[in-house]
């Protein structure tokens, strides 16, 4: 939404790491073995769809837009992303893609790590139990056949968050001078209100 408000290319990096993961689980690949791990997140071919009004993911040339979005998938993209191998390949791409400016990049280390001299860098919050509440209604729409369990959503979000604190390796962590935002009770609308005004903030101290 965000991308599309300024009219900027958007790249979700977190598809990137799951990519890698769903490659890695199409070729048997143990979540234990880093090696393996590294030379797939090197090897596989991970193509951006970057526009904002219909963003997609190619993994060797295969649409994988909705399929790495299984909660299996993300589970096993958190481990793999505390891979120093897998990470080194990801974040490469992400530099690379991004190097040119004029990009929302989404990810739980952009500001800190990928782009620490980013413009603008926002860190968003909220509560487990509001992020279970959002993607229980984000499945249930995707999903007719299965009605989503918020409580194992929650537990799940809570060990992903603790993976990725406390990795050696780019932890999940608020670079020094990102703008924090407390997104409880507010809607997707209203949060991208907010980071407009503060891009408009900083717009406006560089004019003066």
């Amino acid at each position: 939404m965000l991308a599309r408000r300024l009219n900027l290319r958007y790249v979700d990096t977190g598809a990137m790491y799951r990519c890698v993961a769903l490659q890695a689980r199409r070729q048997g690949i143990s979540p234990e073995d880093a090696a393996a791990l590294s030379e797939c997140a090197r090897s596989a071919q991970i193509e951006l769809r970057t526009d904002p009004q219909d963003p997609r993911i190619l993994l060797d040339g295969e649409d994988v837009t909705r399929s790495i979005r299984e909660d299996e998938i993300g589970s096993l993209a958190s481990v793999g992303s505390q891979i120093g191998g897998v990470r080194e390949a990801m974040v490469a791409l992400q530099r690379q893609i991004g190097s040119s400016g004029g990009v929302v990049m989404e990810g739980r280390d952009i500001g800190s790590v990928v782009f620490p001299n980013a413009k603008m860098k926002v860190f968003l919050t909220a509560s487990p139990g509001e992020r279970a509440r959002r993607r229980a209604g984000e499945l249930a729409v995707e999903s007719s056949s299965r009605s989503p369990d918020a409580t194992q959503i929650q537990t799940d979000i809570e060990i992903r968050d603790r993976r990725d604190q406390t990795r050696k390796i780019s932890p999940l962590m608020p670079a020094p001078d990102a703008a924090m935002i407390d997104t409880d009770g507010l809607s997707a609308e209203e949060v991208v209100n907010r980071i407009m005004e503060l891009i408009a903030n900083i717009e406006l101290s560089d004019h003066q």
